[in-house]
């Protein structure tokens, strides 16, 4: 398939500098060459791979000397031991020559791999699958790397994407654990086409994101489905799920298909809650844009513990995985984090971050859209609240202990990335620039961030540009005050709203973890 990702030019640049470390040899021996190689002989410029896209929160995460055009994944699970047997495969091009590469991994009990059909030599490192192919890569080829693993959904990880259900699983790849799942190279900027073909038995049925395309009856009372996405998906955007479901269909605007994924004991309770879906995607549509996939819908996860998941829901792409349990509320409850999920099919899926720093992009923007359908139909927030002016009036009070607690808006850490600067700092952010630029200003800088970034990663610096483009003036400076200060700027058009003073005696609190973060939300 063709590699449609568009790297913007800071991602390029972070991609292109990482810096090749110096590694230990491979464990496994094997034999065997590559096609599309050359032989490794005297004075070879081949080298490994860098182990890092040098994200700035996540510094270990992705892999470079290679892109991924595609991954398929092959995944049968097996009912009785509540185990996952996989492959992957991975078509990648080469961006330099390489003796060796790396893909993201941890938890997989890696079986063989193989280069061009070749095998390979591996080793794990850390979370890192170290492969060496039989011959050197040489640069700018196309190649395949297939990996047969197994996996097992309940074993205990330092952080994992599977979530164990009764009858099956789903995934929560976000962040960086999607490669608990798969091996991959688990960076949003490295966004690829995928197909899956999951095998059940045949009580149950294997969901995954895109478009179901084909179903095999299979021996042993099993089912294979396979499904395909039509755009590129970032690694922690993918959604594979197999439980006990039942698939309802239905229509939304212009003809979209939507699909949502119920467990069977479910459905009718969780009916009132999906037949809200046409009318958010209209809203939406009015303000973005048409919808950016070939279909939307709700995965209600098949388990009430509540520590299956640390979240209330999570925009997996076209699938937003929830917990049963919170949509059986009535609609002035749900509906706006409902629009929060789904206008992450635009500002994080769509356009998925260029760097976990850009993390507000997604989150600002969920929120920002998320209240304003709230106070349009009334609805008071958890604060008591009925308007976006009196929120924002409330948060900006709070900008400066935000910023000594969190950091700037778009400058988190690993600790605190999934706090609320990213969420309700981010509305902020968008706000200040609305009433700067104006609302029709503001709309045009939306929609055009959002068309020249279709299905590619894209960076803080690339929304700044776009704003001042679509507004005639540099915003570079205004934008950059708000993003990255360590004060809060004053609010254009509001004189006379202050900034709570902030003890100097407070500090970012101590060994915190991302757990909640989506309850971060101003939507909830």
């Amino acid at each position: 398939m063709r590699y449609r990702t568009r790297l913007t030019a800071p991602a390029a640049a972070l991609l292109g500098t990482a810096a090749a470390t110096t590694l230990a040899p491979s464990a496994h021996a094997a034999s065997g060459g590559t096609a599309g190689t050359a032989t490794a002989t005297g004075k070879d410029a081949a080298e490994p791979g860098a182990e890092t896209l040098g994200d700035p929160v996540y510094p270990s995460l992705g892999n470079d000397g290679y892109r991924v055009a595609s991954y398929h994944l092959d995944l049968a699970y097996d009912a009785t031991t509540k185990l996952v047997d996989g492959e992957a495969t991975l078509r990648i091009r080469t961006t330099q020559d390489l003796s060796r590469l790396s893909l993201d991994s941890l938890g997989l009990d890696i079986r063989a791999v193989r280069v061009a059909n070749r095998a390979a030599t591996f080793e794990l490192v850390d979370e890192k699958l170290r492969i060496t192919p039989a011959r050197t890569l040489r640069a700018d080829i196309w190649t395949t790397i297939c990996v047969e693993y197994g996996a097992d959904p309940r074993r205990a990880l330092t952080h994992t994407a599977w979530v164990p259900t009764p009858d099956g699983f789903a995934v929560c790849p976000q962040p960086n654990s999607a490669h608990t799942v798969f091996p991959c190279n688990d960076h949003p900027v490295d966004k690829a086409d995928f197909t899956f073909r999951i095998t059940v038995p045949n009580t149950l049925r294997g969901v995954a994101g895109g478009t179901l395309v084909r179903t095999e009856s299979l021996s042993g009372d099993r089912t294979a489905y396979s499904y395909r996405s039509r755009s590129p998906i970032a690694t922690e955007l993918v959604q594979i799920t197999v439980g006990d479901y039942v698939i309802k269909d239905r229509q939304g605007p212009h003809g979209l298909p939507l699909r949502d994924v119920v467990p069977v004991a479910r459905a009718a309770a969780l009916e009132p809650a999906l037949a809200l879906t046409p009318g958010l995607v209209t809203w939406l549509e009015q303000r973005l844009g048409a919808f950016p996939f070939e279909t939307y819908g709700l995965l209600p996860c098949n388990s009430d513990d509540p520590a299956a998941f640390d979240f209330t829901g999570l925009e997996t792409q076209t699938l937003t995985l929830y917990k049963p349990n919170y949509l059986l509320q009535e609609e002035k409850f749900i509906g706006s984090h409902m629009m929060h999920e789904l206008v992450h099919s635009y500002f994080g899926n769509s356009v998925s971050p260029g760097t976990w720093a850009d993390l507000w992009l997604n989150e600002g923007h969920a929120d920002f859209y998320g209240l304003l359908y709230r106070y349009e139909r009334g609805w008071t927030d958890s604060l008591g609240l009925t308007t976006m002016e009196a929120r924002m009036k409330n948060t900006y009070a709070r900008g400066d202990q935000w910023r000594r607690t969190s950091g700037p808006v778009a400058a988190p850490n690993e600790a605190n990335l999934f706090d609320s600067q990213r969420y309700l700092g981010g509305v902020l952010v968008l706000y200040a620039l609305r009433e700067l630029v104006g609302e029709t200003t503001f709309n045009a800088i939306e929609r055009t961030f959002l068309d020249r970034y279709r299905n590619a990663s894209a960076t803080t610096e690339n929304y700044i540009s776009v704003a001042s483009e679509i507004a005639g003036q540099d915003l570079s400076g205004f934008l950059r005050d708000w993003l990255y200060g360590t004060t809060t700027p004053r609010m254009p058009g509001h004189p006379d709203w202050t900034v709570t003073p902030v003890p100097t005696s407070l500090v970012a609190p101590k060994n915190r973890t991302a757990a909640g973060h989506h309850d971060n939300s101003a939507t909830l």
